[in-house]
């Protein structure tokens, strides 16, 4: 028993991380993009479901990042550009990040499809906007605000 949890922890590296964590939210886009409105949808991709996965790969990398004893390092971040580069040269700082990224790009998606829901937004521009979301985050949030506008007829920067 414990030389099987000794085998899946070792496999637990930071390469296998990102590959689990970038093909693993895959499944739920997917559910969002073609099956927005699908209870299977509403319990993995609009449920905490899919964030606590990702927490617990995120929690699992700043636990190996605390043993390693490089937890100031993440302080570079303030110190400008240099900072910044210097901290994601360290794989486990990326990939730290990286899950970071893809938890509130799938929490912005989920987002956008209930608010589209809601405003009775065409399927087709929610799809477009999923996509960017999925692929730049910030930019695919705001293209579907703009799209909002019409759909609600008002401007409503806090919903």
């Amino acid at each position: 028993m414990i030389n099987n949890l000794l085998d899946v922890l070792n496999t637990l590296n930071y390469e296998n991380i990102y590959l689990f964590a970038n093909w693993g939210v895959i499944p739920f886009w997917l559910l969002l993009i073609i099956f927005p409105r699908s209870a299977v949808t509403n319990f993995f991709a609009q449920s905490i479901i899919a964030p606590l996965l990702l927490a617990s790969a995120y929690v699992f990398v700043a636990y190996n990042i605390f043993l390693e004893g490089n937890i100031l390092d993440s302080f570079e971040l303030y110190n400008g550009l240099n900072g910044l580069y210097s901290m994601f040269s360290d794989e486990a700082f990326l990939l730290i990040f990286w899950l970071h990224f893809l938890s509130i790009s799938l929490f912005l998606g989920a987002w956008i499809v209930r608010d589209s829901q809601k405003y009775l937004v065409s399927k087709f521009l929610v799809i477009i906007s999923l996509i960017l979301t999925y692929f730049t985050g910030p930019v695919g949030l705001f293209i579907y605000w703009f799209i909002r506008i019409f759909f609600a007829k008002k401007v409503s920067l806090n919903d």
